[in-house]
């Protein structure tokens, strides 16, 4: 595959990645839930830096071009099908508000340096770190689903300090209230699969038994990335119904 920047003085690098990017979609180069090259691969194909290859891969996910997996890396958005939910409550007063009660179980909560999968679409530079934060979520003492996030280690100082097993402790609030972190927008991309076998034993499923998956990213006022979560919901017991809307909305569960 072969990318060219035509005029390293014609506007900002970026937005020429971005062009040619869009454009090897809309050609087939690119085809729909294709895997885009690592971040190292586009840097040496494209002749530019780091930064401008994530301000491009950023750009287009928040159109909705592109989708970011953790743990999997970015493809290229299903024409269609992708969508974006909003819900700017957080999963505690989201639960209040329909009359159940929400819990939470800490499972993990660490520090450490993650791999590109992770690093990139939360723009940060290698060796950076981050703060792992993995909850099983409950209603009414029912798991519901299980909550990892992700969110750049410098931002968040002290957020192991916090009562994670705390039942009206939500990541949502503690970003705006204590960190000053307003989300702005973001992405949110819902799919299904089986249930491996310590998530089955943590939301009490029998398998095999299917799963309802939801990878998100949001970003702040300024466009920078809050944090990426990705959500495993028991398929019977999600206390949530997720209303459809324009593509510029998003959905945000904390």
């Amino acid at each position: 595959m072969r990318f060219s920047i035509r005029d390293r003085n014609a506007g900002t690098l970026h937005a020429q990645v971005e062009a040619e990017l869009r454009a090897a979609m809309a050609d087939g180069r690119l085809p729909v839930q294709a895997k885009l090259p690592s971040e190292r691969e586009l840097v040496s194909l494209f002749g530019v830096s780091r930064i401008t290859i994530r301000h491009a891969i950023r750009a287009l996910t928040q159109e909705g071009l592109l989708r970011s997996h953790p743990g999997k890396g970015v493809f290229v958005a299903t024409p269609g099908r992708g969508y974006e939910l909003q819900v700017f409550e957080s999963f505690t007063e989201t639960a209040k508000a329909n009359g159940r009660r929400p819990g939470s179980r800490l499972i993990a909560l660490r520090k450490y340096r993650p791999g590109l999968e992770i690093s990139r679409p939360l723009m940060l530079r290698p060796g950076a770190e981050v703060v792992l934060l993995h909850r099983l979520r409950l209603i009414d003492d029912e798991p519901v689903a299980l909550q990892i996030d992700w969110l750049p280690a410098a931002d968040v100082p002290d957020l192991h300090q916090l009562d994670w097993d705390r039942d009206d402790c939500s990541l949502y609030a503690e970003l705006i209230g204590r960190y000053g972190i307003t989300p702005g927008k973001g992405n949110s991309t819902l799919s299904a699969r089986l249930a491996e076998e310590d998530e089955a034993e943590l939301l009490n499923l029998t398998r095999p038994a299917a799963v309802l998956t939801v990878d998100q990213i949001v970003f702040d006022q300024h466009d920078r990335p809050v944090n990426m979560t990705l959500l495993i919901q028991h398929p019977q017991r999600c206390p949530l119904t997720l209303a459809q809307t324009a593509p510029t909305s998003f959905h945000r569960e904390a």
